[in-house]
């Protein structure tokens, strides 16, 4: 008879999970001191054990495939209690890997995630927020690279962001409702408008965030992106944006949420629209969130409150 291969190891699953983090075999290897032949010998014998292809694997690194997004949801969760019983009974302490989170480029959630990192009682901790385009942000939170994204729908993009999100195993929670702002420097003549209309935009530039090889009218973090604008620019980092606000009297559309710590020279007019702007977060549907990602969301509706903003349940 065919000898059965011997069972998954813990480390093996902690080497999976750093390498779907990674998204590299090599920078998992370098992060967790391994020899780069042995991790990867490591990932084909783990293939070779659970008998499907977990890794998709290309000169730019490896992506998880379907099998090994399902995989990686259960190693998480093996791992992370074999983590609390050596913390509980060997005294082991907490990993140092506690929260991934993927947003577009909103201040508020930046702000949140300063007041978790600084209220954690971890004396270490690895913590990655990555504000980035809306198509990655699905993609991180639909390979667990981050356990939720922050983003925003309207009537516009609902249906497709939530075919989307429904394809890649993920859903949408509502946070909260907002009225659209626009943001410009503070001495832009528009900032001492208690509002703003579509026509005093025209002559300014519009700012908006560039969403790369997806860069459908869909997947853009402002709303009213079908309207024409005689100039535009896309940038893809928040600094960026509020630097030619500064420069060029730019302006862009988003939630009305600053935060005056982060963003000193920038102020939010409201925009005369009728519309809404819907944010939440995204997570998978069969995994449920850990503790610390529950305070992050506590941080973010803390946050939003602070600026008179009504949540939703």
């Amino acid at each position: 008879m065919p000898r059965r291969p011997s069972g998954i190891t813990l480390q093996q699953l902690q080497y999976f999970i750093d390498v779907a983090a990674e998204g590299s075999i090599t920078a998992a290897a370098d992060l967790l001191y391994v020899a780069q032949p042995t991790m990867s010998a490591a990932m084909k014998d783990l293939e070779t054990r659970v008998g499907r292809t977990l890794l998709s694997r290309s000169a730019r690194g490896v992506t998880l495939t379907g099998d090994g997004v399902e995989f990686l949801g259960y190693a998480r969760q093996v791992v992370e209690q074999a983590e609390l019983l050596e913390q509980r009974y060997l005294g082991r302490p907490p990993s140092r890997r506690l929260l991934g989170v993927s947003t577009q480029h909103y201040s508020f959630a930046v702000d949140a995630f300063v007041r978790m990192v600084k209220s954690t009682n971890a004396a270490e901790y690895e913590f990655s927020l990555r504000e980035t385009r809306t198509w990655d942000i699905i993609e991180d939170v639909r390979t667990l690279r981050s356990e939720l994204g922050i983003l925003f729908r309207n009537d516009f993009n609902r249906n497709v962001i939530d075919k989307l999100l429904r394809d890649s195993g993920l859903a949408f929670h509502p946070l909260f409702l907002a009225e659209p702002h626009i943001f410009v420097s503070r001495r832009n003549a528009l900032a001492a408008r208690k509002r703003a209309t579509l026509d005093d935009l025209v002559g300014l530039p519009r700012l908006t965030f560039d969403q790369g090889a997806n860069n459908s009218f869909y997947f853009a973090e402002e709303i009213l992106s079908t309207l024409s604008s005689a100039q535009e620019i896309r940038v893809s980092d928040r600094a960026t944006i509020f630097n030619l606000m500064i420069g060029l009297d730019g302006y862009t559309i988003s939630t009305g949420i600053i935060s005056d710590d982060l963003d000193p020279e920038i102020v939010a007019v409201p925009l005369d629209v009728d519309e809404r702007i819907e944010i939440g977060w995204v997570g998978r549907t069969a995994i449920p969130l850990t503790e610390q990602a529950q305070r992050y969301l506590a941080e973010v509706r803390d946050v939003v409150a602070g600026f008179g903003v009504a949540l939703l349940d």
